[in-house]
């Protein structure tokens, strides 16, 4: 359960981006994740967002619900990746693109690579954790049954001060 006080204490003082509905490419879908991401400050929740896009359509978007949920498997990513299976009916989500607000640690990075996207397009890399090319990479695994197309550094710098601003307004509460 969330503190209702803890929870005013985190007014995120960023605002969400209403990109143009006209230019789906890139920046549009990866617009929307950073929205996801300033849903998962509003719950007291690292702010990272994901949307998952198959054929110009959204079909998962989803933010870190970890600490809500206390599941430690409810990353934005494992979220909107099981929201696509739904939507799609299948776990192959061959054709669909995750894009996401910073690099995928071990286990999303897996996952991504599982579910048999086409891509995905990150914000901020992790050199710490990421594994899309950051601290490892395992979409390089020359053995691996699937390789997926990776971009890097989209609305990093948004991205990036959101997730700074988040964990300084955090060590400031300890």
């Amino acid at each position: 359960m969330i503190d209702p006080t803890r929870r005013q204490s985190l007014a995120c003082p960023f605002e969400k981006v209403h990109p143009s509905q006209l230019r789906r490419d890139d920046e549009f879908y990866m617009w929307l994740a950073y929205n996801q991401a300033i849903d998962a400050w509003q719950q007291d929740e690292v702010p990272i967002g994901a949307v998952i896009e198959l054929g110009g359509e959204i079909i998962a978007a989803a933010h870190n619900q970890r600490d809500s949920t206390r599941d430690p498997t409810a990353h934005a990513e494992i979220l909107a990746l099981g929201q696509a299976a739904k939507a799609v009916g299948d776990w192959r989500l061959t054709g669909a693109t995750l894009y996401v607000t910073k690099e995928p640690c071990p286990m999303c990075s897996g996952a991504t690579l599982m579910s048999r996207l086409k891509r995905v397009v990150y914000a901020v890399p992790d050199p710490k954790m990421g594994c899309l090319g950051g601290a490892t990479d395992l979409n390089g695994l020359p053995q691996s049954n699937h390789h997926l197309e990776i971009a890097r550094g989209l609305l990093e710098k948004p991205c990036l001060e959101l997730l700074r601003a988040y964990f300084q307004l955090k060590r400031k509460e300890e």
